[in-house]
């Protein structure tokens, strides 16, 4: 017994829903607030910055090989973060 393709519809329809989880993806930032421009390090592209989700802010950069975000950092080379990374 063969079914009809149309019965195949609703299950290839509910592939697509949404399962009702909470997508937390990183947030761009329209600006940067002036107290991490102070203490930013050079050399970091400050025109794609966004929060991850652990709350600290990356930017994207541009490999020889890929683009990825990697974390912004200060001048003394910790992550700059919105909350205290324990």
């Amino acid at each position: 017994m063969r079914l009809p393709l149309i019965a195949l519809i609703p299950l290839a329809l509910a592939a697509c829903a949404e399962t009702g989880g909470t997508a937390t993806g990183p947030r761009e930032v329209s600006e940067i607030p002036e107290g991490v421009r102070a203490i930013v390090a050079p050399g970091q592209d400050l025109n794609t910055v966004q929060i991850d989700e652990s709350g600290c802010y990356v930017y994207r950069y541009y490999g020889p090989v890929e683009t990825t975000y990697l974390p912004l950092r200060a001048m003394s080379g910790a992550p700059i973060c919105t909350r205290a990374q324990g």
